[in-house]
């Protein structure tokens, strides 16, 4: 490797990444409209935004700012209404803003003005001006009235006490527990800062599968000096809270939520947590799923657990976050349905404040899922979106998946609940069923890798739900030219090829995977390849296993949700309940996933389903092919480091890929008994020789004993 690399870059500046701007024109007229800032500092927040700008506009623009003076021509003043000259006035009552909104705007009369109602929407603005600059947009985009459509924009890490973290594939936790509160790592600012640059204002730091030990003292004061540094920024501190803590801490019998003393224990540890953490935002709960404790536990329902906590809660404002992620494995329904049956009947039974947290799709982060039945199903309760940022089903950090698509994919879905245009996001953003809360949460991929997310591509999934959960109307392609910009390059040849890298990305996965609605084909417990022969004998339960959900037989493949089967479909409303039911409408991308069919059936590219499948299974080997091709020509713009590690990267994902589609293929042919067209590549090895594959440490989940 050349020596050059020593200097390389790290990927650690994320896209806070301020180089000089290389558009003459567009550096000439920001140098003139910026060359004083006007701002007093009255309040840590601003404090931030006011050393953001000094960070920053020294290297934009290769000129320091002024401090002081008066706002006029070549000033940018930023402030609070209240902090504003009278002129002023005028402006903000035009704009109508929120508690978290900004103003930013350029005139001839008082030059770049930045208004908020808040310190924190002045930071926010400030992020805003600084990625202008950094994407090369005109002063004409000095014209800006924003304000994010969620209340809750949270990261939820699922980092353990231990440092380690569940589906995290970059490294260890941020939070060294054992160090604080003496010592808080300098990387929890540039996290605070990062997230504040998307307007990410909550952060649960513990793992869903809680440790009580969170809740105790000694951790309390170690999260508050995490705090300390998050306050700044706008991000308020969740934690995961174990539903049996009343007994793991307090001592008592029972953790009935119906129980006056457990709800007194909760209450006190409210209380407790309060006087230590006065800002604290409040609860995130797994509860009767996967094995973890909860109400019904005690024969009482999810509304009565999220309630209990609720109440102790209420007088200090603070929320709870139930998860509805929940299935039993003794009951014989279909697992993406448990959800439904258990959580819909409570609708309008849960407290204000509480908010009912559901994944994207009703089975777990695949690649492809339709969206949760849940979202249309309960207008009286608040229900937030949970997306996955990191990669668990999708090649964990060594494949590149840009997640964007598979986001907005679910949010512009169409429930129809409320008729035409009831979409996800409108119910998310809590305005199709007039709820005054609403949230987005997403599950980190952040980790102590130098570069935050393990693969340099990575960090673009931590912007992009950043971005949606601000505003759910960009569309990916324009989140990922942002981000390419902010991060890599603004030349007009390096954005072309690495944005179709990007955009196809998603799809490849999808494709090399698991494609036309195939679904949890994984190996089992750590999720990396392919396990499509995972049976319930080998992890004990069938809705764990792969043959649950394919469920291919010498007749055909896929996992019958009509009504002659599950009845799945009978989840979504009409017209799309019967858009699903109908094999000949059925979305071809979701068609084994609500239908058994024949091998030999035929599709609309003309194929039967079996040449269907090995057709896009090489397509996605095909695609990870072009991505390789098109980023080896991309050398010049960035540096040799960055790009060495994408590229050596890409070569680990082109071979996995030849491995899902070899694996899957041949077991999948033992099924239909059809051969592999000779026009593909034909599988490099026999299906017993990908049965034999096992990986025993897999970054992400706990140590296994193998014997």
């Amino acid at each position: 490797m050349p020596l050059q690399t020593l200097s390389s870059e790290d990927g650690y500046e994320l896209w806070l990444r301020y180089r000089l701007m290389d558009d003459p024109i567009l550096l000439t007229d920001y140098r003139s409209a910026l060359q004083r800032l006007v701002m007093r500092v009255d309040s840590a927040t601003l404090e931030a935004a006011r050393d953001e700008l000094m960070l920053a506009l020294p290297q934009l623009l290769g000129q320091a700012a002024s401090l002081g003076g008066e706002a006029g021509p070549g000033a940018l003043f930023c402030g609070r209404l209240d902090q504003s000259p009278p002129a002023f006035a005028a402006l903000a009552a035009d704009a109508d803003l929120d508690d978290e909104g900004f103003l930013l705007l350029k005139t001839d009369e008082q030059g770049a003005v930045l208004l908020a109602r808040r310190d924190i929407g002045v930071l926010y603005g400030v992020f805003h001006l600084l990625r202008l600059l950094q994407t090369h947009q005109p002063l004409d985009s000095l014209n800006v009235t924003a304000a994010p459509r969620t209340r809750l924009r949270m990261l939820n890490h699922w980092d353990n006490i231990d440092r380690t973290i569940e589906r995290g594939y970059a490294g260890f936790s941020l939070w060294d527990w054992h160090k604080l509160p003496h010592y808080v790592d300098p990387r929890c600012r540039d996290y605070a800062r990062a997230n504040a640059s998307l307007g990410i204002n909550a952060a649960s730091l513990t793992n869903v599968n809680a440790s009580a030990l969170i809740l105790q003292e000694t951790y309390l004061h170690k999260l508050a000096a995490i705090a300390d540094v998050f306050r700044p920024y706008g991000i308020r501190i969740f934690l995961t809270a174990r539903f049996n803590a009343p007994m793991t801490l307090g001592g008592l019998t029972t953790a009935d939520p119906l129980n006056p003393q457990v709800a007194a224990w909760w209450r006190r540890k409210v209380d407790e947590i309060y006087t230590i953490l006065p800002d604290f935002g409040g609860f995130v709960v797994k509860a009767n799923s996967e094995g973890e404790p909860g109400p019904h536990d005690y024969g009482r329902s999810h509304a009565d657990g999220a309630n209990m906590l609720a109440d102790a809660l209420a007088a200090h404002g603070g929320l709870v976050h139930w998860r509805a992620f929940v299935y039993d494995p003794n009951v014989p329904q279909d697992r993406v349905m448990q959800a439904n049956s258990q959580l819909a009947p409570l609708d309008g039974q849960f407290r204000s404040n509480v908010l009912l947290q559901v994944k994207n799709g009703p089975l777990d982060y695949q690649p492809r899922e339709p969206f949760h039945s849940l979202f249309g199903a309960m207008p009286k309760t608040v229900l937030t979106m949970e997306f996955q940022i990191t990669q668990e089903y999708l090649g964990c950090a060594t494949h590149l998946a840009y997640l964007a698509p598979l986001f907005k994919e679910v949010l512009d879905a169409d429930t129809y609940c409320q008729g035409e245009g009831s979409t996800v996001a409108r119910i998310v953003d809590g305005s199709l069923d007039g709820h005054r809360l609403s949230g987005m949460a997403g599950v980190s991929n952040i980790g102590t890798d130098r570069n935050w997310c393990g693969h340099p591509f990575a960090a673009a999934n931590w912007y992009a739900f950043g971005r949606l959960a601000w505003d759910h109307t960009l569309s990916a392609e324009q989140i990922a030219d942002e981000w390419l910009r902010m991060t890599f390059s603004n030349q007009p040849a390096f954005l072309e090829k690495a944005l179709d890298i990007m955009m196809q990305s998603r799809e490849a996965v999808v494709e090399y995977m698991m494609p036309l609605g195939l679904h949890h084909l994984f190996e089992a417990d750590h999720h990396y390849g392919p396990g499509p022969w995972v049976d319930a004998a080998r992890v004990g339960r069938a809705d764990w296993s792969s043959v649950y959900y394919h469920q291919a037989d010498s007749e055909g493949i896929g996992f019958d949700r009509t009504r002659t089967g599950s009845s799945a479909v009978s989840l979504y409303h009409s017209p799309y309940r019967e858009l699903l039911e109908n094999v000949e409408t059925c979305p071809e991308n979701l068609l084994l996933w609500f239908h058994h069919v024949r091998w030999d059936r035929r599709m609309k590219s003309g194929r039967t389903l079996w040449d269907e499948l090995c057709f896009m299974y090489n397509r996605g080997v095909e695609r990870v092919r072009q991505m390789q091709t098109d980023w080896d020509s991309l050398a010049d713009p960035i540096d040799l480091a960055r790009f060495e590690q994408v590229r050596a990267l890409l070569r680990v994902q082109e071979r996995e890929a030849r491995w899902w589609r070899d694996a899957c293929l041949l077991y999948f042919q033992s099924f239909s008994g059809k051969p592999i067209p000779a026009a593909y590549e034909q599988p490099e090895h026999t299906l017993e020789y990908y049965r034999g594959i096992r990986h025993y440490y897999v970054p992400g989940i706990r140590e296994r004993r193998f014997g």
